[in-house]
Order: C-alpha cells, then structure tokens, then sequence
C-alpha cells in the first residue's frame, strides 16, 4: 500500500454513469430490482454491487466511502449524517449494557457529554483518564472493556495520543481503539499504526467549506458490514444517512485536502513561531517545545505539516472575548465555533466547544478560561493576518 494518503485517493478511478469525469449523483431513496430473487439476497446481504434503500447504502455514498476508505488505507468505510453521528454509532455498535469504555479526559465536549451524560442511561461505563499517561490508561483497563476512545490531536489543548503504543495496549487486552482523527486528516493514518477503527467530523478539514455537516467510520470491512446491517446494524437502525447531493460536494472537494493541509499548516506555523518570539503563552505541535512533538512527527505522514490548529492563553474569559472581537473587527476571521475553513476561525474553548466539560475538570486538565483556540485559514499574505493579530493583542494588554 502506498504511503501517501493523496496518492491513494488520486488512483481511484470513479466516473459518472455516463462517462463523466464526476461521479454521477443519485437522488433516489430507492432502487428497482430485475428480480425478486436479487431484492431477497440484498436484504440477506448476499449479492454484491446492489443497492436497495438510501438508508442502507446509495451510490453517491459509496463513492466518498470508498475515498475515505483509501484516504485511511481501510478495506471500507461509511458516512453519516455529522460527525457526532459517526462517533455514537460507532460506540454503540461496540458496546452493549453494562460493557466499560476508557476515554481521554480532554476531548471534543459533544463527546464528552456523550460519555459522561448520556451512556449512563444504557449501563456503559467510562473512565475518563489522561491518555498521554499509558501506565493510567492500562490501569483503568478491566475485563468489561470493550475499547479505548482517544483523539489524534486532542481538542482543544493539542495532546498528542501515542497511538502505536494504545493500539500494542488494546491488541495485548483484546479491546478495540477507536481514534477521532478530525484535527489531522492525511497528515496522520490512524489505522496504519494500529488503530481499529478511525472517526471523522468531515465537516471540518476535510470537506474544507462549512456548508454542510457530515461524518465518517473507516474500519475493516467486517465492522462496515456489521454496521449497515439490516437487522443489527447500528447506522442502518438509527438512520443517520448523509443526503447524496453533499457526499458529491465532499468528495469533490477531498481532492484538495493534501494542498489545503500543507497552507493550513504552513500558516498554523508561520503565526505559532512569531508568538513565540515575542513569549506569547501559543501552544502547536510543530513547535519543538510541544511535550509531544517528536512522537507526532514519528507518526505522521510526510509533506502535509502538523495541522492548521494553535491555541493561545489569554489568561481570563474577559481578554480571550475581546481579543476575539477585536480579531473579527480587524478582518484577522470570525468569531466561530468549527474549524477547517478557508477562513480562520476562533472561539473561547471552555465557553463554547468544550463548554460541556464541568469547570472543575476544566480547572483539573489545565484549561485555561483564557485559551482560545485558532483554526488558522488559507490566507495568501499571512504576514498581514499576523500583523493585525499582533495589533489586536496589544489593545487588549
């Protein structure tokens, strides 16, 4: 398997029904059959190339699947209608009451609430523990594990997780590792290095322009099966289908993820050294001084940098507000949850995204109510960007 996640996207050779150079686009939400007999094997999921309900699966679905599934250098994939989505089914397919689940104490706050509000309700429990810390993580493990649930790059205080390292854990315990790789699509392969199944928001990085929510499960094809199964299948169940029209856009758009990444990162960098020139608290991975930076670079692919996500301290909840507002007023981006956008967006974590993570746990992991979180954009003349945030930080101090 080629290493380069690009290149294994660009060999997929995916053309429209007539030709076309664009996959063709299905809006139908059912398929005719020539015989009653292939309609009966498909619900038993005995034929192969058949499609019966865009709930199930649909052509415009497939084929961003099977991009995805090359992207990640998985046998198969599925996507969904959010990226919250894909994280539930993907749990709830591998756990059932009273089954136990290990989780990073710092991670995405619609997953958090999920784990820690919502799982109560069906008897699964999780322990929530500093997953750069494998001697806590191993400790936590019991014989009701079922999996241990990280982020690549965490959000949003930038932990990097050692996934070689959980994945030898996992396999040595028989659990699976479920890795969040939303902050570092092509930049780290999450199941090339041992990682059982990865998760997307791909309304983030990936699909690059914020007009739709989607989300993605890359595995083997035996856990995409079990999936869409009809009568088990957690995704065929609930029914969080992505509308065809938006896997089209998506797909189209993952054309230009690897030269997105490369100035998301180029940019990410560019702005991190000169805050840290002028001994601004910034945190980045790219930065030497990140505690995680040489473990990130043993893990990532080539060419694609360490991702377009900083974060800065501002200390109180009071400065990181008008810092922002100062930000969107100079033209530096807007004052927005998400990221992965052309353009760069920022927002106060603790009163946003991660917002659903008590303050006391806050307190705990070192969250400052100060940090805001960049998700740096594609500008040409970054030094300008740079200049106006340089500009901003002075009126706020």
């Amino acid at each position: 398997m080629k290493n380069n996640p690009a290149t294994r996207i660009q060999e997929l050779k995916q053309f429209g029904e007539y030709g076309d150079v664009n996959p063709s686009i299905t809006d139908s939400a059912t398929y005719t059959f020539l015989a009653a007999k292939t309609m009966t094997d498909t619900f038993n999921g005995e034929s192969q190339g058949c499609f019966l309900y865009s709930r199930h699966w649909n052509p415009s679905n497939k084929y961003l699947a099977d991009a995805l599934a090359a992207m990640e250098g998985t046998e198969s994939a599925w996507v969904t209608a959010s990226g919250m989505s894909a994280i539930t089914n993907t749990i709830m397919q591998l756990c059932n009451s009273g089954d136990h689940i290990i989780t990073s104490i710092i991670t995405y706050g619609g997953t958090f609430a999920f784990l820690k509000n919502y799982l109560p309700k069906f008897n699964i429990d999780v322990t929530f523990v500093d997953i750069e810390d494998l001697y806590s993580v191993e400790k936590a493990i019991r014989p009701n594990t079922k999996l241990i649930y990280t982020e690549t790059m965490t959000n949003p205080m930038l932990q990097i997780s050692d996934i070689p390292s959980l994945s030898e854990l996992c396999k040595k315990n028989n659990i699976k590792l479920v890795v969040d790789n939303t902050f570092t699509p092509m930049i780290v392969s999450p199941y090339l290095l041992g990682a059982d199944i990865v998760v997307y928001s791909l309304t983030k990085f990936v699909n690059g322009t914020n007009d739709c929510v989607a989300g993605a499960i890359c595995s083997d094809a035996s856990f995409i099966n079990a999936l869409s199964d009809v009568n088990s299948g957690t995704s065929m169940l609930l029914g969080p289908v992505l509308d065809p029209m938006r896997s089209a856009s998506i797909l189209k758009n993952m054309h230009t993820l690897h030269i997105r990444m490369k100035q998301h990162s180029a940019n990410a960098l560019f702005i991190a050294n000169k805050l840290k020139e002028a001994n601004l608290p910034v945190t980045y991975a790219g930065l030497p001084e990140h505690p995680r930076h040489e473990l990130l670079k043993e893990m990532m692919n080539k060419n694609y940098g360490f991702g377009g996500i900083i974060s800065i301290d501002m200390k109180t909840v009071e400065k990181a507000n008008k810092f922002m507002e100062l930000m969107q007023n100079e033209g530096v981006g807007y004052l927005a949850v998400s990221l992965g956008y052309f353009k760069t967006l920022f927002s106060n974590s603790g009163k946003s995204t991660s917002s659903e993570v008590p303050d006391e746990i806050q307190k705990k992991i070192g969250m400052s109510p100060g940090l805001v979180r960049f998700s740096v954009g594609l500008d040409d003349d970054i030094q300008n960007t740079l200049d106006k945030i340089f500009s901003c930080i002075s009126k706020v101090e």
